[in-house]
């Protein structure tokens, strides 16, 4: 693990192995299939001729000549027939079959394209869902810790209607709405630019307030700055840095009584879960290598996207969620879109961090795990 969705150029990858989207000669064609062909030079080509095609489903495996790869597998995927001719079987075999050669020849990072979601018509957003769930389902199987690629050369992948549309709706309610009440209510109050008697300047919010919103808006910005007229006065009286610093030892004290870190509190809820720390890992799309950092220092902060990961392998309610990125000193917040869309599966009780991470990419946002 893990499983990472990405824009690029797959020829331009520097992996151990890039996967070839190509037919069943292996002779080269368009798209993905042409690009590598090109960038690769004649002797991939050569070599091709010598493997007598491919069949669909099923994977073969080449030098990569130009490219900056050490391997390239050759993999031909499904022509989509409306779905009722077996093809996501087919596709699914794809990446099966092209893992297999990629752990047999000691792979450690394999860069795939969205196999046959160009001129073979497979939808984007179901040969994803295929894709993922393959990779997840080969990774979460076998002692390896593997990190694979999907590749997106445009990002133009859309996720099923009706998620997105539930997804959009709850970034409006929550994200857009924030977005506003932000510009009514700044949380400090510039004093160099503004007397405390002086009225408070609205910005201009195209029209995100009514008339009648707009007094209002108004009146609550009035009572911001007064109340922090009041913070000031309040911090004007007290006690100056000597006598906070020779108070009692009650900073070591405060210290002292530290509860549990990020670290611990993770392997107590795996603990509470009945998980082992291959099922947590693997489900937070995770490696190996960070989770063992993880666990051997008990003082670890991890980057929110991992905090939220494992929040969302344990299936933590939203409350759990929110206790959990606190100990990494981090929290929610419905001005930020990423942690919206995060939240939105966490309520939903959608747990699959490869479907979150679909709709990450799809809002380009920054993606669970590691």
């Amino acid at each position: 693990m893990p499983l990472l969705i990405v824009k690029g150029d797959i020829t331009k990858m520097k992996v151990d192995a890039i996967v070839n989207a190509a037919n069943n000669s292996l002779l080269g064609g368009g798209g993905v299939d042409g690009m590598i062909h090109r960038a690769a030079g004649p002797g991939l080509l050569r070599e091709c001729r010598t493997l007598g095609g491919c069949e669909t489903g099923c994977s073969k495996l080449t030098g990569a000549y130009d490219l900056p790869c050490r391997y390239v597998i050759h993999t031909v995927g499904p022509v989509w027939h409306g779905g009722s001719c077996g093809e996501r079987e087919k596709l699914a075999s794809c990446y099966r079959t092209a893992l297999e050669l990629a752990e047999e020849h000691g792979c450690e990072t394999v860069a795939f394209p969205l196999i046959s979601s160009g001129v073979y018509g497979y939808p984007k957003d179901k040969a994803l869902r295929v894709a993922t769930e393959a990779v997840a389902g080969y990774l979460g199987g076998h002692d390896s810790d593997m990190t694979v690629y999907i590749m997106s050369y445009d990002g133009k992948i859309e996720t099923e209607r009706r998620l997105k549309q539930g997804i959009s709706e709850y970034i409006s309610e929550k994200f857009l709405t924030s977005r506003r009440e932000g510009f009514v209510l700044p949380e400090t109050p510039a004093e160099e630019t503004a007397d405390e008697e002086d009225e408070c300047e609205l910005p201009d919010v195209l029209g995100l307030f009514r008339p009648s919103e707009a007094v209002q808006a108004r009146e609550d910005a009035g009572q911001k700055r007064r109340r922090w007229s009041e913070k000031k006065a309040a911090a004007a009286e007290m006690p100056s840095y000597q006598s906070v610093n020779a108070a009692d030892g009650e900073l070591e004290k405060r210290l002292s009584e530290l509860d549990e870190s990020f670290s611990e509190m993770l392997l107590r809820k795996i603990d509470e879960r009945g998980m082992t720390d291959a099922q947590c890992y693997k489900r937070a799309n995770i490696s190996r290598k960070l989770f063992s950092k993880i666990r051997g220092d008990s003082t670890y902060r991890p980057s929110k996207p991992t905090a939220l990961a494992f929040a969302v392998a344990l299936e933590l309610s939203l409350p759990e969620t929110r206790e959990l990125l606190m100990k990494a000193g981090f929290a929610l917040s419905h001005s930020s879109k990423f942690d919206v869309i995060v939240e939105y599966f966490i309520v939903t009780g959608n747990y699959d961090v490869f479907a979150i991470n679909e709709a990450l990419f799809l809002y380009d946002q920054a993606l669970l795990g590691m």
